[in-house]
């Protein structure tokens, strides 16, 4: 969805690295990955959603780090919006944080989403940030083998048949229809962003039901979302899908604990 020169998506992996400056409405968290995605797109202003902020506050990390180059940035509050929804997110978000330059324009917590985007449309596009590392490790070489990804986006063909570790939220993105996730992984971990609106933050998990992959989310307060290391070593599981709980995958689980469930019980 394009409004003049705001743009509106689901996702902030959406956005092409060359894009047009605009403001973006993204229904991202907004963590640190999810902000050098946005810089490299060279928004005006971004205003992402604040994944229930979580450990560390990793969910408005983008916040005061596109305050270094003078740029606006601000979250909706998970409550107010669908994470992984652009349409909600500008239809009834609210904001929740905003940075310095977004209050220098006048942006402030409460406003609506439409009316904060209008205020960062003259800013200056933000510089492009200085590339970073893929964001995708081995985390244990087990059969299956696990795999870390800071973003969803970051799976990839020779993935099939691994355990992904991601770090982005578990919810379905409104315009997805089919697959939900990349490839025929084993199993998949993500972040339940707090949950929010009508639990958008987990609702990716039915739908890997119907694809027989079972999946889980950590609680946002446990491990830092965009940070698949940290999902790793100090996410605790606080939802499974039924394939899941099929091979022992329950709530209140460590991560690894869990991934050492289907380790076991996977062919």
């Amino acid at each position: 969805m394009v409004l003049t020169d705001i743009r509106v998506v689901d996702s902030v992996t959406q956005l092409a690295a060359d894009a047009a400056p605009s403001v973006v409405v993204a229904a991202s968290h907004g963590g640190a990955y999810a902000g050098y995605l946005a810089a490299r797109a060279g928004v005006r202003g971004v205003i992402l959603n604040d994944a229930g902020v979580g450990k560390e506050a990793a969910g408005v990390a983008t916040l005061p780090a596109f305050d270094e180059h003078g740029t606006p940035a601000a979250t909706v509050h998970h409550d107010s919006a669908r994470i992984g929804d652009g349409a909600d997110t500008v239809r009834s978000g609210q904001l929740s944080r905003v940075n310095d330059a977004a209050a220098a324009l006048g942006c402030a917590v409460g406003d609506s989403t439409l009316d904060a985007a209008e205020r960062m449309r003259d800013a200056d596009p933000a510089p492009s940030p200085e590339p970073r590392s893929p964001g995708r490790f081995e985390l244990d070489d087990g059969d299956p083998a696990v795999w870390g990804m800071d973003s969803l986006s970051l799976i990839r063909p020779e993935d099939d048949g691994r355990i992904a570790i991601t770090a982005s939220h578990g919810a379905r993105l409104a315009g997805e229809r089919e697959s939900y996730i990349a490839g025929d992984v084993a199993g998949a971990v993500f972040n339940d962003a707090g949950g929010g609106k009508e639990g958008a933050g987990r609702s990716r998990l039915p739908f890997l039901d119907e694809r027989g992959i079972p999946a889980a989310t950590v609680a946002h307060d446990s491990a830092r979302i965009g940070d698949a290391r940290s999902t790793w070593t100090d996410g605790v599981v606080s939802a499974v899908n039924d394939a899941a709980a099929a091979r022992g995958g329950s709530v209140g689980m460590d991560c690894r604990a869990f991934v050492a469930a289907l380790q076991e019980t996977i062919d």
